[in-house]
C-alpha cells in the first residue's frame, strides 16, 4: 500500500494514541486506538454544511444526507437496515451548519462489514427520482414539525435575523420552497461538488489497528480519485445584526426568550475563557442565571446560556421560557447578571467550580469510541492539530477572574445585543432602551 503521509500526535502520545494518514487520493484518515474497548466507531465527515449553500439550494446538504440512505448501486434501503441489524451496529448521520457526518459503530470484530456498509452508503448512492420525491415529502413534514416546536422556532427566528441575508442564518433543513425545487440533477451536482477527498475526513476510534485499518480504507475508497473536485472555498465571516424581533404566536402558553451577542470563533485563543464565562452565566444548575431566575424567584423552568462557535464567528446566547407578564422581569434580571459580570470580578470559588465542571464534562465526554471519533474529526477540521486532555486542562487552569471580566466587557456590549421573543405577546413592547446592561 502506498501512503503519502503518516503522523503520530506526539503532544498527546502519552494519553491518546492518535495517528493520521493521507491516502494517495488525498483522503485524510484519522484513528485513535482504544484497546480497552470492544467497539469501533467510524465516520466520514464532509467539511461543509448548510452555510456553504446558495440561497436557492438552501437545505441541499441535509437533503443529500437523507437521500444516501435510500439506496446505492448494490443495496436498497432495506438491505442496509438488515445488514446493520445483523452485525448489531448503529448507523447514523447528521447535518450541521458546517459539516455533514455519516457514522457507524460496531463491535471490533465487525469492522470490515461496517466499513463496507459505510463506504457504499457514502460513495455509491443512486438518488433515484422516485425516492427523491418521497423524501421531499418527508422533509417538508420535518420542517412543519420543527415549526410547531417553539424552542426550535425561537432559535431559528433569532439566527435568521442575527446573520440576516447570510447562509449561516438560513435553516439547515431549508424551506418548503427550496426543498420542493430539488431535482435529481441538482442533487447529483451538489453531491459531486462536496463529496471529494479535499472536503472529506475519515475518522475512527476504538479497538483498532491504524495500519491495518488504513489499508482497508484505501481499498474501499479507491474509486474516489485524487482529481475528484477541489476543496470548497469558505466565505468571509458574516456581519451580525443587533435586532429586536417580537413574533406573536397566540397558541403558545409561554414566551420563548433569546438574548444574544456576537462571540468568538471556534479556534480563537480566548475560547476557553468564553467557555468559562458561559458556564458561570448559565451553563449549569449552579450558574448565576439558573439560581437567580429559577431557584430564587421561580420565574422560569428552563433558563440557560450557550455558546455557538463557528469557523469564523459565533454567538453567546441566553434562552428562557416564561409567562408573558414575567418577561420584562426575566429580561431585567438577565441584563443585571450581564452587567454584574462586567463590573465585578468573579470569585475564586465560582471560577474554580466552573473550571472543575468544564474539565469533568470534557473527560466524561471522551469516554466512548463515538465521542473520540467525533473529537478527532472536529479538531482536525477546526484546528489542524490534536489537543490532549492535559493540553486543554492547562489552558483552562490558566484563566483568571480578570480574564473573565475582560472577555465579558469585550463581548457583552449593549449596542451588540439581539433579542428575540416568541409567544402570545399581546401588548408587550421592547425597544433598545430596555437592553441597557
Amino acid at each position: 500500500m502506498s501512503v503519502a503521509l503518516t503522523e503520530t500526535n506526539a503532544s498527546a502520545a502519552h494519553t491518546r494514541d492518535i495517528r493520521k494518514t493521507t491516502l494517495p487520493n488525498g483522503l485524510l484518515v484519522l484513528t485513535e486506538r482504544m484497546p480497552h474497548l470492544r467497539s469501533v466507531a467510524m465516520g466520514v465527515w464532509i467539511d461543509c454544511g448548510s452555510r456553504d449553500e446558495t440561497p436557492a439550494a438552501n437545505g441541499i446538504s441535509h437533503f443529500i444526507e437523507h437521500m444516501v440512505f435510500k439506496g446505492t448501486t448494490t443495496r436498497s434501503a432495506k438491505d442496509f437496515a438488515r445488514e446493520i441489524d445483523a452485525i448489531g451496529g448503529n448507523l447514523d448521520a447528521f447535518t450541521g451548519k458546517e459539516t455533514i457526518c455519516f457514522n457507524i459503530k460496531v463491535l471490533d470484530e465487525n469492522v470490515p462489514a461496517a466499513l463496507d456498509l459505510l463506504t457504499d452508503l457514502v460513495l455509491h448512492p443512486t438518488f433515484d427520482p422516485e425516492d427523491l420525491a418521497k423524501e421531499q415529502g418527508v422533509i417538508l413534514e420535518e420542517i412543519k414539525m420543527d415549526e410547531d416546536n417553539p424552542d426550535y422556532l425561537v432559535h431559528e427566528l433569532f439566527t435568521q435575523n442575527f446573520w440576516k441575508g447570510d447562509a449561516l442564518g438560513r435553516p439547515i433543513l431549508g424551506t418548503a420552497k427550496t426543498v420542493s425545487s430539488f431535482t435529481q440533477q441538482i442533487v447529483l451536482d451538489e453531491y459531486a461538488r462536496r463529496f471529494t477527498p479535499p472536503n472529506m475526513v475519515f475518522s475512527a476510534a476504538g479497538n483498532i489497528d491504524h495500519d491495518a485499518f488504513v489499508a482497508q480504507v484505501e481499498i474501499a475508497f479507491a474509486s474516489l480519485g485524487a482529481s475528484s473536485g477541489e476543496k470548497l472555498a469558505k466565505h468571509n465571516a458574516p456581519q451580525a445584526y443587533p435586532h429586536i424581533t417580537l413574533k406573536n404566536k397566540k397558541s403558545l402558553e409561554q414566551v420563548q426568550f433569546c438574548l444574544a451577542v456576537p462571540s468568538l470563533e471556534v479556534a480563537h485563543p480566548d475560547r476557553f475563557g468564553v467557555h468559562l464565562l458561559n458556564s458561570i452565566l448559565g451553563g449549569g444548575m449552579s450558574s448565576r442565571l439558573f439560581q437567580s431566575i429559577r431557584e430564587d424567584r421561580g420565574l422560569a423552568y428552563s433558563i440557560y446560556s450557550e455558546m455557538n462557535p463557528f469557523r469564523d464567528t459565533g454567538s453567546l446566547a441566553v434562552y428562557a421560557g416564561c409567562a408573558v407578564d414575567k418577561t420584562r422581569e426575566v429580561l431585567a434580571l438577565t441584563l443585571g447578571e450581564l452587567s454584574r459580570i462586567k463590573t465585578e470580578l468573579v470569585t475564586d470559588e465560582e471560577l474554580k467550580r466552573a473550571k472543575d465542571q468544564s474539565k469533568g464534562n470534557m473527560v466524561l465526554g471522551l469516554e466512548s469510541s463515538g465521542s473520540r471519533m467525533s473529537n478527532l474529526a472536529r479538531q482536525q477540521m477546526y484546528h489542524g492539530r490534536f489537543f490532549s486532555v492535559d493540553d486543554i486542562t492547562a489552558e483552562i487552569d490558566r484563566i483568571t477572574p480578570t480574564d473573565i471580566q475582560r472577555l465579558a466587557q469585550q463581548l457583552l456590549q449593549p449596542e451588540n445585543l439581539a433579542l428575540t421573543l416568541l409567544g402570545n405577546l399581546g401588548p408587550l413592547k421592547i425597544d433598545r432602551s430596555d437592553l441597557a446592561c
